[in-house]
C-alpha cells in the first residue's frame, strides 16, 4: 500500500510532469473506482492542471476549477505514460481503472491490482468535500506538527499503540508498513498501549516517527513512478522480512497475522527479547 512517502513523490512527479498541461479525456473503467457523479469526469475534459496536494495518503490534482482526487488503497497505483496505446481501452478488463489523457500525447492510469476494488475517485470542488480528506488528523511532516501536538494525541489512547499511528484520523499518512517502521526505530513494542508513555518514551517514538519519514521521503524523492514501489521496499528494514536478520541487533524479525494483514517486528530490539502472541497461529494450532 502506498503511504506518505510514496504518495509524496507522487505528488512531485506529477508536478513536474502534469501542472500546466490540458486534459483531453478522463475515461472511468471499473464501475467500482467513481465515487462521486456530480461534476462528472467529462466536467475535467478541456481544463489545465495545477499543482497536485497531498492530503495524507491522498492526491488532488487541481484541474481547472475542480478536483480529481484518488486514494490508491492497497493495491493501486498511478502509472504515467509518455505515449497512451492508440486502441481505446475496455471497461473491466484488467487491472486499469481509469485513464486520463492529455492534449499533446501521455497521460496516466490508475490500476489496482486482486479482487478487492478499493481504489477511490472522486471529482470535487473542494478537497474536504471527501469524507476521507474531511476526517484526517494532522500531518506528521507538517511544521505545527511538534511533540507537544504528538503528545496530545496519544493521551488518553486506550488503544495499542500500533492502532493508533495507523488511524488516519489522529495521524495522516501512515500505514501499516511504515508503523512498523517507526516502532523498530523507536524500539517500540506494538502491542504497547498509546495512553502508558512516559514522557522520555513519548519524545522518543515522535523522534522516530519523524526521522522514519522524513528519511523515506527523502529516498524516494526523484524516483520514477514506476520505481518507487521496489524503492519502499528496498528500505524497509523489518516490514515484509519476517524470518530475516534484524539489521540492528541480529535477532529474527517475527510477524503476527491479522485477518488481512500481519505486522513485523524484532523480539530483543522491541519486546525484551519476548515473542508476541499471534492469535491466528494460536487457533489454527488447537
Amino acid at each position: 500500500m502506498p503511504e506518505l512517502p510514496e504518495v509524496e513523490a507522487l505528488r512531485e512527479f506529477l508536478d513536474e510532469h502534469l501542472a500546466g498541461r490540458v486534459v483531453e479525456r478522463v475515461l472511468p473503467l471499473a464501475v467500482s473506482v467513481l465515487k462521486t457523479y456530480d461534476p462528472p469526469p467529462s466536467a475535467l475534459e478541456g481544463q489545465r492542471a495545477g499543482t497536485t496536494a497531498r492530503h495524507g495518503k491522498f492526491l488532488a490534482i487541481p484541474i481547472g476549477e475542480l478536483h480529481l482526487v484518488t486514494h490508491l488503497a492497497r493495491a493501486g497505483w498511478l502509472r504515467w505514460q509518455e505515449a497512451l496505446p492508440d486502441k481505446p481501452p475496455r471497461p473491466g478488463k484488467g487491472p486499469l481503472a481509469l485513464r486520463v489523457a492529455l492534449a499533446g500525447g501521455g497521460g496516466f492510469d490508475l490500476t489496482e491490482a486482486g479482487t478487492q476494488k478499493r481504489l477511490a475517485v472522486y471529482v470535487v470542488r473542494d478537497p474536504r468535500e471527501v469524507p476521507g480528506i474531511a476526517r484526517l488528523g494532522p500531518d506528521p511532516l507538517a511544521d505545527a506538527f511538534d511533540r507537544d501536538t504528538f503528545a496530545a494525541l496519544l493521551a488518553g489512547e486506550r488503544r495499542q499503540i500500533k492502532g493508533v499511528l495507523r488511524d488516519q484520523s489522529v495521524i495522516a499518512g501512515i500505514g501499516n508498513a511504515y508503523s512498523d517502521e517507526i516502532l523498530h526505530a523507536a524500539k517500540v513494542s506494538p502491542f504497547k498501549l498509546a495512553a502508558s508513555f512516559d514522557e522520555e518514551q513519548v519524545t522518543h517514538l515522535y523522534e522516530a516517527v519523524r526521522r522514519t519519514l522524513a528519511e523515506a521521503v527523502e529516498r524516494a524523492h526523484g524516483v520514477a513512478a514506476g520505481n518507487l514501489k521496489a524503492e519502499k521496499k528496498s528500505g524497509l528494514r523489518v516490514h515484509g522480512r519476517d524470518g530475516e536478520p534484524c539489521p540492528v541487533c541480529g535477532d529474527t524479525i517475527r510477524s503476527v497475522s491479522f485477518a488481512d494483514s500481519s505486522l513485523q517486528y524484532c523480539p530483543t530490539c522491541q519486546t525484551g527479547g519476548k515473542p508476541l502472541a499471534d492469535r491466528r497461529l494460536s487457533r489454527l494450532l488447537k
